[in-house]
């Protein structure tokens, strides 16, 4: 094995090692969480047992990270992080903020204005206005929202969104491909929600 793939397999268990701990899980917690042993947590991060797929994979999923972060070195030099816009035929720039297949999605969008067309497929969507005004279509219901006004839908039900004007609308834009919901922890209380006269 040349010297390199050493360091790498070398890097990997240190690496479990810090993931877990810096999620506050116990090696039990994570055992319970991913269907591995106690032991043979322990073993791989101590380096004792060699990292394979089948180990690595129920990790990356327990600890919601893509399976390189588990296996590259740790990124070093340059802190930035560097995001690649996506230039749309219609004018349209989208940002991805995040990069985890199978899970919910979050973009920066910045919509130039084009003709509406209701589409609808599996899936959930949360919309936040940053600038501008959101001509949000659901069905035949229709809305405008403005900054820092939110709104989230099931995207089984036709829709469609874009700027309200003729100028362009900057939004997050949150998917979840599997209908996905937020889970709401806290909400504010009755009287920070009331209204001000």
């Amino acid at each position: 094995m040349d010297t390199e793939l050493q360091g790498i397999l070398d890097a990997i268990g240190p690496r479990l090692r810090t993931l877990r701990r810096d999620r506050g899980l116990t090696l039990e917690a994570l055992a319970a969480a991913t269907g591995l042993s106690v032991s043979t947590l322990s073993r791989l991060e101590s380096g004792k047992r060699r990292p394979t797929l089948d180990l690595l994979i129920p990790l990356a999923r327990a600890h919601r990270v893509a399976l390189d972060q588990l296996v590259d070195a740790p990124a070093t030099g340059d802190p930035r992080v560097h995001l690649t816009p996506l230039r749309k035929s219609h004018g349209s720039v989208l940002v991805p903020l995040t990069q985890y297949p199978g899970r919910v999605q979050v973009f920066k969008h910045v919509l130039a204005p084009r003709e509406p067309r209701l589409v609808s497929h599996e899936g959930y969507e949360w919309l936040y206005v940053l600038a501008g005004e959101l001509r949000l279509v659901l069905g035949d219901r229709e809305c405008t929202l403005r900054p820092g006004e939110v709104a989230e839908f099931d995207t089984k039900q036709p829709h469609w969104f874009g700027p309200a004007d003729a100028r362009p609308v900057e939004i997050l834009h949150l998917f979840g491909p599997r209908g996905d919901q937020a889970v709401v922890r806290t909400r504010p209380s009755p009287s920070a929600a009331a209204p001000q006269p």
